[in-house]
């Protein structure tokens, strides 16, 4: 392949939801001339200045992320019968082979409920529109669900229960816009940090522009804030309903707008009542002091911006807490204006896209649901599969299809772009439950990682740079992943092997593609009329004008799906600017939830609660970001943070190993004694799985316990008990540098 070296092409950052614009520009290695080959071509990235989310602003993973393209990557399919024999290497044709076989006898035993995919937010939208056209279309399951369910799903429910839709209704320019910025759950300045740095910014520059966090923890965005409220695990609900019982008590309410834009007031109302602010600030850990001046901030601004993360999501009561913070902007009409709202910071670089598609096992294309009969047979219509196809019922959930595992009903789980065996709950028993699958497809551009190990089929997935897609970001735009190099050895990509399973399946009508924009054109037809519509997009326009935000819909409808809400949205950054919302009543709904607290809360025998989160340089379980030097020197091993006063306690000294235990497992971090963290409270970061230290899985000690409406897990606390080791042990922390598997 030769590369023009006077080229740049535009792209998006594949890490995390705030979704940076990058440029790539092509260098010669050693000496100048003309280069014939990709493999004489290495590649600066930057940041692309015209992208509207980041402005040319990057983080140290997108500036490096170029580092990895070609560190152990997974360049052929290969195949082996047990978990105990070696791989193997395979033409394409004897591995698709080999999965269509298998998928149509699991299908004819077991029926299609027996087959499952687990997919990811590094998915392309392309490549999550063709998995669910193939599983819930062609083959008649909804299981599919995707690392999505650990992520955002509680905010999804949340928006949907709360406004009546997903869909974040704010944008980046509130956070230059806001006169109070209200973030609980989120370590923004590291998760999130070019959003962040545009806030952060705003805050310095403006004086009476107030910033509150509240975090256990006192993170790098604690650090800039005007008030830091550290309050206990668990207690969010508490936080909130005591600020929403002052502003009720102050009557810092808009009267007006809850009359006649809301619905269900009365029974808040009567919750929060229970939540005066020497009961909250007990719960919480903080002062009467603190509540006071937090509720004080929120009344006195006009402007107020709330967001949240990780912290608020991965909660046995996630949603509840995602309701609790829209109930505040209800109660002072704080949202569709400039600089206020409700805002959650997408986890995934296509989370979002992965919801508008209906990539998680309750949802359909466009925002609908599967429990509704006229959604599904418009999809069925539009699909052109047999009427009733499409089941009516739940599909697996991330950890249902671990329970399915366990119990013999998964005959076939496929997995794609992410790494289970590092980042679910309860790990022991997700590897135990990976152990018993009986035939595993493991479909990523990296080999080795955890997952590998429980595979049987191997499928090489081009990655970032290499193909053609889409992806939305926390802003709700969308930009075109434009590809710069060819893929590796014989990987392809995602959308590619899912539409020739689907055909050689039998399924020829529904899969014709020969392009992702051809994938594209076809899925957007299906969000026309719909909350997310993006109708008026294609690949096309997005290569000419750039990344645009949705609802942006087609002049003309599409003949084959009925409008079920108005068409025609002009391109708008907020959404409910007219304080209609997409609710059978028009009217937002208010939520009355008490706290219930942790699912696992410390106790004698476990006496601290374990959170966990991630860091500024690493991204999920570091099958990327572990494979480049600088950012493994920036972190080089994991660690566990403790206050003084339980170090002292439990005799730690800054630098010892601690033996961590839960009830389900051990693990062993080096002592980070610190202030930042609260006391009775200690941090792992997550990012740690077998191939780079040992003993040091943060999720092999977390428990699968799970919000009951959006079944997300509470990744974020579990109770655990500390032990000093001896001092002269260490932790082996591991620098992979080889694949076993590769021929």
């Amino acid at each position: 392949m030769g590369v023009d070296m006077t080229d740049s092409v535009k792209t998006l950052c594949p890490y995390c939801g705030v979704g940076c614009g990058l440029e790539v520009l092509p260098q010669l290695k050693g000496k100048e001339g003309t280069c014939n080959s990709q493999e004489n071509v290495q590649w600066k990235v930057r940041g692309d200045r015209a992208h509207p989310s980041s402005l040319g602003m990057v983080c140290v993973k997108g500036a490096t992320v170029a580092e990895a393209l070609d560190r152990d990557r997974l360049l052929y399919p290969m195949l082996r019968e047990t978990l105990d024999q070696p791989f193997r290497r395979v033409s394409w044709t004897e591995a698709l082979q080999t999965i269509t076989e298998r998928l149509q006898t699991v299908i004819s035993a077991q029926g299609a409920d027996a087959v499952c995919m687990y997919g990811s937010g590094q998915m392309q939208t392309e490549d999550y529109y063709v998995a669910q056209k193939l599983l819930k279309g062609c083959l008649g399951t909804n299981n599919f669900d995707s690392n999505s369910r650990l992520c955002m799903s509680s905010a999804v429910a949340g928006y949907v229960h709360s406004l009546g839709s997903d869909g974040p209704p704010c944008c980046y320019e509130d956070l230059e816009l806001t006169d109070c910025a209200f973030l609980i759950g989120t370590n923004a300045a590291e998760c999130h940090p070019i959003a962040y740095n545009r806030l952060q910014k705003h805050h310095k520059k403006h004086s009476h522009v107030k910033l509150i966090v509240a975090d256990p923890r006192r993170t790098q965005t604690a650090e800039d804030a005007d008030l830091h409220l550290a309050i206990a695990p668990g207690t969010d609900i508490d936080l909130l309903n005591g600020i929403g019982y002052l502003l009720l008590q102050w009557q810092a309410i808009d009267a007006l707008f809850i009359e006649e834009c809301t619905m269900d007031f009365a029974a808040f109302a009567n919750v929060v009542q229970h939540y005066p602010p020497d009961y909250v600030a007990e719960r919480c850990g903080i002062t009467i002091q603190d509540l006071e001046t937090a509720a004080q901030w929120w009344a006195e601004s006009k402007r107020v911006l709330s967001l949240w993360s990780m912290g608020i999501n991965q909660s046995s009561e996630g949603t509840a807490k995602v309701r609790s913070i829209i109930n505040l902007h209800l109660l002072t009409g704080q949202i569709g204006k400039p600089g206020a709202g409700p805002f959650s910071l997408t986890g995934q670089p296509n989370a979002m896209g992965g919801r508008e598609v209906g990539g998680l096992c309750n949802l359909l294309p466009g925002y609908r649901h599967i429990m509704f009969p006229e959604q599904r047979a418009e999809v069925e219509r539009f699909w052109g599969v047999p009427a009733g196809r499409i089941s009516p019922h739940w599909g697996r959930t991330a950890w249902g299809i671990v329970e399915g595992l366990e119990q013999g009903g998964v005959g076939v789980l496929w997995i794609v772009a992410t790494n289970p065996a590092v980042s679910l709950p309860d790990l022991e028993r997700v590897k135990a439950a990976l152990q018993r699958s009986p035939f595993t497809i493991y479909q990523d551009a990296y080999c080795p990682t955890e997952t590998t190990e429980y595979a049987h089929v191997l499928l090489p997935a081009a990655q970032w740079g290499e193909k053609a897609g889409t992806m939305t970001n926390s802003e709700r735009v969308v930009t075109l992943c434009q590809s710069f190099r060819h893929p590796p050895g014989e990987a392809r990509p995602d959308w590619q092997i899912l539409a020739e399973i689907g055909q050689r399946l039998g399924f020829m009508d529904q899969f014709p593609y020969t392009s992702s924009a051809e994938v594209f054109a076809e899925y957007v037809q299906l969000t026309q009329g719909r909350a997310c519509d993006m109708s008026g997009l294609s690949h096309e326009r997005l290569r000419r004008e750039g990344p645009i935000q949705w609802p942006c819909s087609a002049i003309d409808t599409s003949p084959q799906l009925p409008l079920v809400s108005t068409v025609n949205h002009p391109p708008t950054k907020r959404l409910y600017t007219n304080y209609q919302f997409p609710t059978p009543t028009g009217r937002a709904r208010f939520a009355a939830f008490h706290s219930c607290g942790l699912a696992e809360p410390a106790d004698a025998n476990f006496p601290f609660v374990l959170t966990t989160g991630r860091l500024y340089g690493h991204w999920h379980t570091q099958t990327r970001t572990g494979r480049i030097e600088k950012i493994r020197q920036m972190h080089p091993a994991p660690f566990i943070e403790i206050h003084p006063r339980d170090a002292e306690k439990v005799g730690i000294a800054e630098g010892e190993m601690v033996e961590v235990r839960s009830r389900r497992a051990i693990a062993k971090f080096p002592a980070k004694v610190t202030r930042a963290i609260a006391p009775g409270t200690v941090f792992v970061p997550m990012h740690w799985g077998a191939l780079w230290a040992d003993a040091a899985e943060a999720n092999a000690l977390t428990h699968p316990e799970h919000c009951p409406d959006s079944h997300q897990p509470e990744l974020k606390a579990c109770a655990v008990q500390l032990t000093p080791i001896s001092p002269t042990a260490a932790l082996d922390t591991k620098l992979y540098a080889s694949s076993a598997v590769s021929p």
